[in-house]
């Protein structure tokens, strides 16, 4: 159990600004996350990785030289927002663009995706590597659809070496992909872990069990089996890898590869060397050439006891990249040549938003507006627990407190842009960005996208009318249809459409905005309770599809408790 800790939601920011004060040699503390606190060759490319904290040494700990230079820092379990991915990457921009790579998981894919278009409408050439390394995740004929785990570290060390020796973009992406290609993992775990503030793990394994395939975001495994010794182990991790050789090559035996035998956060150091013993038996007995193995804790889960598997098939350009110098805070090869401190960079913290003139009539929706969320806030605190034990079924648990962070911070920017006279367009988007940046994850990039959706439908110069509302929340829809999830997928979509349809087919038929918001929100309700009947499609709970059964998704019930919390608040200005 994670036991020290100030406010749960908070707990990601102080334990970057921890790491930062300890680590000041290599790293330097940017709005999103961390980039090298020393200089990198002009004109080179710039790796920059991330994904949500909770997973260290991944990723602020392997930011250095001959790795990273930046990681985007998300909230716990939850991918960075769009807006910290682009903050690192424009502080970490080299002249030579950027390369962002991370574990292939639904919201990180999101985000960094929306970051990639912003960088490069910004000018800055920007492409993309998703990690995809665990077996258990998806099958070979859909190895797209895979995880990211401890498989992170080849690919961004090979990326991060490549970058130093020249390469240019495009040669560093063929690098990155052709590592990812070649490397598979594989994980188990004999006990769950629990978030800052939980009382209970995300997921538990009966005593004497272990669970089999897990992901690195407290998500439970795949299947169950008894508890082998450890060699036992060390079979399993070996056969399962075995079996599935990478394209291009034809036979184990004769093969170079670089092995890590992951710990995920309790696993100690000497029960993983008793079980790499028989991993290094098992690989040289089968002609198989291990090169520099790593043994250790690289990729972790907060306190889960578990430990995976990664074997890396090298050839002449990989295996030199893999034993490159390098130099971060949490990894190190050989030694790297001493170079100066950065000078000034980028930073996003230092530019404030604009305020656009705005009517009257504006400025009074605006301060509706936030009102509605102030209201939200307490309707969100009060059931941020309840949230995250919903999604933790099937889940990574993180989405009370990711929508903790989202509307605490867009209360905060609603009610500075208000105050300096921003009308309702101005406000929402602000408190939309807020609500994004702050949150992170999929939620966080959704939540932002409807805010804004909405705030274009209001203007900063029309009054507020119940057509214009109904427009916003339609257009909202379709922002957040376009993400890909349809209904049926057991997501937020699945109340977000009867919602909007409702909304749109009361108003048209003449009902005030009250009466009309308070039929589609009692719809919503329902609809966010069916979603229990359904299989999740999308994200981190589709593996464990059968697992959510019985249980509503967590967006779907977050919506429905806003939309009825709205309907109070209208209300209440009506009388």
């Amino acid at each position: 159990m994670t036991r020290l800790y100030n406010e749960p939601t908070d707990f990601a920011d102080e334990a970057t600004d921890g790491f930062v004060a300890a680590n000041k040699r290599w790293v330097r503390k940017v709005h999103g996350g961390v980039v090298r606190s020393t200089a990198s060759t002009p004109g080179s490319v710039a790796v920059v990785i991330g994904g949500g904290s909770g997973h260290y040494p991944a990723f602020g700990g392997l930011v250095g030289q001959g790795l990273a230079h930046g990681a985007a820092l998300g909230n716990l379990f939850a991918s960075p927002s769009w807006q910290q991915v682009r903050s690192v990457s424009k502080s970490a921009n080299n002249g030579g663009g950027v390369l962002l790579s991370y574990g292939n998981y639904a919201g990180d894919v999101l985000n960094f995706d929306r970051a990639q278009e912003k960088l490069r409408a910004e000018g800055i050439p920007t492409q993309t590597v998703t990690i995809t390394d665990d077996v258990a995740s998806a099958s070979k004929d859909e190895k797209h659809k895979r995880r990211g785990i401890a498989g992170d570290l080849t690919v961004f060390k090979v990326a991060s070496a490549a970058s130093d020796a020249g390469y240019d973009l495009d040669q560093v992406v063929a690098v990155a992909q052709k590592a990812n290609e070649r490397t598979r993992s594989f994980g188990v775990a004999f006990t769950g872990c629990s978030l800052p503030g939980a009382d209970e793990p995300l997921f538990t394994v009966p005593e004497g069990r272990m669970a089999v395939g897990l992901g690195i975001h407290g998500e439970p495994g795949i299947s169950e089996t008894d508890i082998p010794t450890a060699n036992g182990l060390a079979e399993l991790f070996v056969d399962t890898l075995l079996a599935e050789l990478p394209d291009g090559v034809e036979q184990a035996a004769g093969q170079r590869v670089a092995v890590i035998l992951n710990g995920l956060g309790s696993v100690k150091y000497e029960e993983l060397f008793v079980v790499y013993a028989k991993i290094d038996q098992l690989l040289t007995e089968k002609g198989i050439e291990i090169v520099e193995p790593e043994v250790g804790e690289l990729v972790t889960s907060f306190d889960m006891a578990g430990a995976s598997l990664t074997l890396f098939w090298l050839d002449d350009e990989l295996e030199g990249f893999w034993s490159a110098p390098c130099d971060a805070p949490a990894y190190k090869k050989g030694a790297v040549a001493e170079v100066a401190g950065a000078a000034d960079i980028h930073d996003e913290d230092d530019f404030a938003a604009a305020i656009p003139d705005s009517s009257p009539e504006s400025r009074e929706a605006a301060a509706l507006v936030v009102t509605a969320l102030e209201a939200i806030k307490g309707t969100i605190d009060e059931n941020a627990d309840e949230l995250g034990r919903i999604d933790a079924v099937a889940g990574d648990g993180d989405h009370g407190i990711g929508m903790q962070r989202g509307v605490h911070a867009a209360v905060d920017a609603a009610r500075d842009a208000s105050g300096k006279g921003a009308g309702a367009e101005t406000v929402l988007n602000l408190a939309g960005d807020a609500w994004s940046d702050r949150a992170g994850g999929t939620s966080g990039a959704l939540w932002g996208s409807a805010l804004a959706a909405v705030g274009a439908a209001l203007t900063d110069t029309e009054p507020a009318s119940r057509h214009r509302i109904a427009e916003g929340v339609a257009s909202a829809k379709s922002e957040i249809l376009d993400f890909g999830a349809t209904v049926g997928d057991k997501t937020m979509v699945d109340v977000l459409v009867p919602f909007s349809d409702t909304l749109t087919e009361r108003i048209d038929a003449g009902d005030t905005l009250v009466d009309a918001w308070k039929a589609a929100a009692d719809v919503a309700t329902a609809a966010a309770d069916a979603t229990k009947d359904l299989l999740p499609k999308m994200g981190r709970a589709r593996p464990h599809a059968e697992k959510s059964l019985g249980t509503p998704d967590a967006g779907a019930v977050s919506l429905a408790l806003i939309t009825q919390t709205i309907a109070g608040v209208l209300a209440d200005a009506r009388s």
